[in-house]
């Protein structure tokens, strides 16, 4: 059975996988184990943060490769975030890389030109 073929047949619904082969040793493996996050995508979410990855995050690059609007490629991104648990981090430190963070964020689009000038403004 094809990766697709299991993605399609269970439409989103939680999975484990009782029995793991290695395919040179042909040792077997059975237990419960639940498939990583993104492997319980839909193939075409799997094939679109494929195609991400390979453009190294570039959003341009999306609209290029799937004729689609930056609106449309943030909107897909931002759907299939909201299916993954991501690692709680600490806040990033304050202070000068405090102005570099909102840039940064400005940059990726995550945050408006007005936004990120009251940010500025309020920081020393």
């Amino acid at each position: 059975m094809e990766w697709q073929e299991l993605t399609d047949l269970t439409q989103g619904r939680p999975f484990v996988v009782e029995r793991a082969r290695l395919v040179d040793s042909g040792i077997a493996i059975e237990g419960q184990f639940e498939p990583p996050q993104l492997a319980r995508l839909g193939v075409e979410d799997q094939v679109f943060i494929a195609a991400f990855v390979r453009s190294h995050g570039s959003i341009k690059e999306m609209e290029r490769t799937f004729g689609v609007s930056y609106p449309t490629v943030k909107s897909r991104l931002n759907r299939i975030a909201e299916q993954l648990d991501f690692v709680e981090t600490d806040p990033a430190p304050t202070g000068s890389t405090g102005a570099a963070d909102v840039v940064d964020r400005l940059r990726r689009g995550d945050i408006s030109a007005q936004e990120a000038l009251a940010e500025l403004e309020g920081s020393p």
